[in-house]
């Protein structure tokens, strides 16, 4: 049931992609738990569409933004100008107390159009290399958050505070071979899990298919889950059968926790969300980060874990389907040095970011102060890491 009058009001921006709508949502859960309201600003791509249709807590918003791509840059100004007229009248109905930004092209409108109102305003920045949306959203902002502490650099912030990447609640460890058997998988078999982000990943579904033949030779009981994307699932389907792999290939997957929990081993993308997801469970990932991704974040994202031991990266110009191959049959074949990557994956965990997060926007709030000056967990190590002052630019 919807909370009546709630009080206070936040307005959390995070439309566009699963790395900037599912960190949004668990920080809006946590605001939900604390008597917050929660306007949800979303953008009218479908995976937007179809997640938050099942969450009845929140008032979702559909903003008419558009992406900055190539070609196109007539329809983000003017899906811009839109979205930025649809905050002023939404925030003129329902002021927020406060606006969080989780980046992406949803999020200067409301973030804007809450300044303007004179609501607090926070971003979270996921990536190592900020966005550019972040970085120009900066200078109106009261606090940014960060999942790399490297963001820094290149933002503007008055303050700057390293939480960690917020998550769902259900991104916990779990007993893989129960995982396994929830899937209709051999619960006693290893399974590799391949991902391309909430939108698939062409590069890397073509690598995967093309290595199957060597994988399977070398290791028959080897079990798969493969998420392509809507326009590569036919494709991936029939590669699976070409070689009689047990094999689970989706275009996407909405219970993610379960795939992850399930899985030896991952062949991923490295965008930030994936990255924590990873890191809540414990599995290991050879990384092979979009080659276009803006200021080639995903391969900065990727060498922090790499540099931590959690993870493997291969550049997609440089891989092959037999190089791919014989790094995931070593990495499967090395059971110490798995469990090695394991636990350094785990050690880039941070369990209670999102609550981090929802408590410095509610101890900002002048209405709100007292109650939120507890640990969400009620532990000094709930506290916010790295907060830091810097001049405003």
């Amino acid at each position: 049931m919807r909370r009546q009058n709630p009080n206070p009001v936040v307005a959390i921006a995070c439309g566009g992609t699963g790395g900037h709508l599912f960190p949004g949502i668990a920080v809006g859960e946590e605001l939900l738990n604390r008597g917050a309201g929660v306007l949800l600003l979303v953008s009218p791509k479908e995976i937007d569409q179809r997640v938050t249709s099942g969450l009845p807590d929140f008032d979702i918003i559909t903003l008419p933004a558009a992406p900055l791509d190539r070609g196109k840059l007539g329809a983000f100004f003017s899906g811009t100008l839109k979205s930025l007229r649809r905050c002023r009248e939404l925030f003129r109905e329902r002021k927020p107390d406060a606006v969080l930004a989780m980046g992406g092209f949803t999020s200067a409108p409301a973030v804007l159009a809450g300044w303007l109102r004179g609501a607090k305003t926070f971003l979270h920045e996921a990536n190592t290399p900020a966005g550019r949306a972040n970085r120009w959203l900066a200078h109106f902002i009261d606090e940014g958050f960060l999942y790399f502490p490297e963001a820094a650099r290149r933002l503007s912030l008055r303050k700057a505070t390293t939480v960690g990447m917020p998550l769902r609640t259900q991104f916990q460890p779990m007993d893989a071979s129960s995982a396994r058997m929830a899937l209709g998988l051999n619960p006693d078999r290893p399974v590799l899990l391949v991902m391309g982000g909430s939108q698939g990943a062409q590069g890397i579904n073509d690598l995967v298919c093309g290595a199957l033949p060597q994988i399977v030779a070398r290791e028959p009981k080897l079990q798969f889950i493969h998420l392509s994307g809507t326009r590569d699932a036919d494709k991936v389907a029939a590669a699976y059968k070409a070689v009689s792999a047990k094999a689970i290939t989706r275009p996407f997957l909405t219970e993610m926790e379960m795939a992850l929990g399930a899985a030896s081993l991952a062949v991923s993308r490295s965008g930030a969300s994936s990255l924590a997801e990873f890191a809540a469970m414990g599995l290991p990932a050879v990384l092979i980060p979009y080659p276009s991704a803006a200021d080639n974040h995903q391969f900065f994202n990727a060498r922090s874990f790499v540099e931590s031991g959690a993870a493997v990266l291969r550049e997609q110009r440089d891989a092959t389907p037999q190089s791919l191959g014989e790094v995931v049959l070593g990495l499967l074949a090395d059971e110490s040095g798995l469990a090695g990557m394991r636990q350094k994956m785990a050690g880039r965990h941070s369990p209670d970011a999102a609550a981090r997060v929802a408590e410095r926007i509610l101890s900002s709030l002048p209405q709100h102060r007292s109650a939120s000056t507890r640990s969400p967990v009620g532990s000094p190590a709930a506290l916010p890491l790295g907060t830091r002052e810097k001049n405003s630019r």
